[in-house]
């Protein structure tokens, strides 16, 4: 009889907790989260992109990206630090660009380094549980730019302790690794990379030209983090 009202409590148990599970399916955490408040800049380009050729380019919904969850304080940290680059002499514009909280995708708010593989790194002075890194290379026309590798670290020259957030570098050609991760066409409201809290003091950022030339463009890079625990 003990033993069957036991059982009894127990499936009551379980049936309580599928019912919690469906009426809260994010968990309670949810509660200690809410949205990032980003500045987009204007839209610069209407309608559905052509004539980009990708054999690796993830689908187009047409759709707004919709709201970035983080946990409470989450602010952002990257504005106006120091930005270094594989190219210190830019094409046109300079590194503070990529920091500077400027989003406009019309001429004078990018920098342009060199073609082939290029990094930008910025210095975000402290260490910092990251939540949300975004970035803008240039959203004025549709392109796809190449192999973009994002990493942090704790080691301004990523020797070690290095963690590659995204990588969309499908057939190694920037010699990182093979990625997973689907190009995509740049827009208005930036590429969200999630890196889902990892503590770091830098950000790295490759890319390896676009479909409409071999040159690398940042308008804007943002990282978003609290304080490192």
């Amino acid at each position: 009889m003990i033993r069957k009202c036991l059982l009894s409590v127990l499936g009551l148990a379980f049936l309580f907790g599928i019912v919690a599970a469906l009426t809260n399916p994010l968990g309670a955490q949810d509660k200690e989260k809410e949205e990032l408040k980003l500045k987009l800049p204007k839209p610069m380009f209407i309608g559905t992109p052509r004539n980009i050729s990708s054999p690796n380019l993830e689908k187009i919904t047409g759709k707004p990206r919709g709201p970035i969850f983080a946990p409470v304080g989450t602010k952002l940290v990257s504005l106006n630090k120091p930005v270094t680059s594989s190219d210190m002499q830019p094409v046109i514009g300079e590194l503070s660009f990529v920091t500077d909280g400027e989003k406009s995708g019309e001429d004078g708010y990018f920098v342009e380094l060199g073609p082939g593989k290029q990094w930008v790194q910025v210095d975000l002075k402290a260490s910092f549980d990251l939540w949300a890194i975004l970035v803008w290379h240039y959203h004025s026309q549709a392109r796809v730019y190449r192999d973009i590798i994002v990493q942090v670290s704790n080691d301004k020259d990523f020797v070690t302790g290095v963690t590659t957030v995204f990588n969309n570098d499908h057939n190694n050609s920037s010699g990182l690794g093979v990625g997973k991760d689907k190009e995509y066409i740049e827009t208005y409201e930036g590429k969200f990379f999630d890196p889902r809290g990892i503590k770091a003091k830098y950000v790295r950022l490759w890319s390896n030209g676009n479909t409409a030339n071999d040159m690398n463009h940042y308008v804007e890079v943002e990282v978003h983090g609290t304080p490192a625990k």
